[in-house]
This record gives structure tokens, C-alpha cells and sequence, in this order.
């Protein structure tokens, strides 16, 4: 049996549109975002295919939206471009932690970009009433303002030494998962016991069943 998550081998690429195709296996935003191109390994399959699927992905996901509209504001060709390109600064970064191996600096200074956005922005002003208040001030451009909170938890997962360790790739074959691993003791291998992980078990089943029979 497939993982639940595998893509399937006739799938039409490039894809329409990708929604159908995230799972949020990486147990925090940046990682689930690395997690929308699929299949690194193989078919590098984009489910980030349109403007419309980063604006539903950022709704998913949980991330801020402005304040008093309740979703993003339409996200553009071009922010669509920026955030696949912060997806691969942060996945570069990952892959140079899972290799203890130095990240390029032109990753590192690409998320440190992000951090701009990412900051409170007071504001003080009279409300309804006639009252000053202190308050945040409007984002301005929140698909920004969304993608500059995945840059800031990379940034925190990648730069505190005790959070950088649990950064994981599937130990599956076949998948190209990134998650970070919460398990007490540190030593998760999957993306997904109930996917990937029972897949390997039943991999390792057929193989001593037919070295029996052999």
C-alpha cells in the first residue's frame, strides 16, 4: 500500500492547481511550506501553482491575515515568484543543517530579508470613541506580512542550536518530507508513522516473508 500522501505515478504535470496535494506532515510553517514542492527526489512536482493556491495555502496554514478582512489580500504573480524563492532559501538551509554543513550565505541573507516584515508596527491613533490608542498598525501588504512570519520561524528554527537538531528529512526512499521532529527523545524517522512508517514495516514484511520462501 502507497503512503496516503504519495503522488500518484499518471498524475497530469504540470498540475492546474495544487491544493489537493498539501499535507502539513512538517510540524511547523516553514517546513510545511519547503513541503509544497513534492517529490524533491524525483519529479519536483510545484503545488504552489497559482496566486489563488498561495493565498488558500496561507489561509490553511494558519498564518496572519489583516486585521478586520479575515484573509490575505489577493496575492500576485510576483509574491507567488517570492515565496518559492524563500521556500528554497529556507530548504537550502535545511539541507546544509541535515549534511552539518555551513548554509549558503546568500540563503541565510535571503530569509534575514524577510525579517523586515516580520516586526509589530505600532500605531497610535483615536478609535470609534474619540480615544488614543495604542494599537498595531494595518499591514499593509499581508501575503508579506504572512510569508515574513514562515521567514521568522525559520530563522528561529535554523539559528537556536537545540531547535536547528531536530530538523529532519523522511528516512523513507521514496519521500522528500522535511519536518521537525517533537518526539521526546529525538529520534522520529518518518514523516508519518501511519504513512511512510508503515509503509517501511510492510516493505521489511515482504522482504523477510519472500527471503523465507527462497
Amino acid at each position: 500500500m502507497r503512503p496516503v500522501h504519495d503522488l500518484p505515478n499518471d498524475l497530469a504535470l504540470p498540475l492546474v492547481s495544487g491544493d489537493a496535494w498539501w499535507y502539513w506532515l512538517g510540524g511547523r510553517p516553514a517546513l510545511d511550506l519547503v513541503n509544497t514542492l513534492r517529490e524533491r527526489w524525483r519529479r519536483r512536482v510545484e503545488t504552489l501553482v497559482t496566486p489563488a493556491d498561495l493565498e488558500s495555502w496561507l489561509i490553511r496554514a494558519g498564518l496572519p491575515l489583516d486585521p478586520g478582512v479575515g484573509r490575505p489580500s489577493t496575492v500576485t504573480d510576483g509574491v507567488l515568484e517570492e515565496a518559492r524563492a524563500l521556500r528554497e532559501a529556507i530548504d537550502l538551509c535545511v539541507t546544509a543543517t541535515l549534511a552539518s554543513a555551513p548554509p549558503p550565505p546568500e540563503a541565510v541573507a535571503h530569509i534575514d530579508a524577510w525579517l523586515t516584515y516580520a516586526g509589530a508596527r505600532p500605531q497610535f491613533a483615536l478609535d470609534a470613541a474619540g480615544i488614543p490608542r495604542l494599537g498595531e498598525r494595518r499591514a499593509a501588504d499581508s501575503p508579506r506580512r504572512a510569508l515574513a512570519a514562515i521567514a521568522l520561524d525559520a530563522a528561529e528554527m535554523l539559528g537556536r542550536p537545540e531547535e536547528r537538531a531536530r530538523v529532519r528529512v523522511c528516512a523513507s526512499e521514496t519521500c522528500s518530507a522535511r519536518f521537525y521532529d517533537r518526539s521526546p527523545a529525538g529520534r522520529r524517522r518518518w514523516c508519518s508513522m501511519r504513512a511512510c512508517g508503515n509503509e517501511e514495516k510492510a516493505r521489511r514484511h515482504r522482504a523477510r516473508t519472500r527471503s523465507r520462501v527462497a
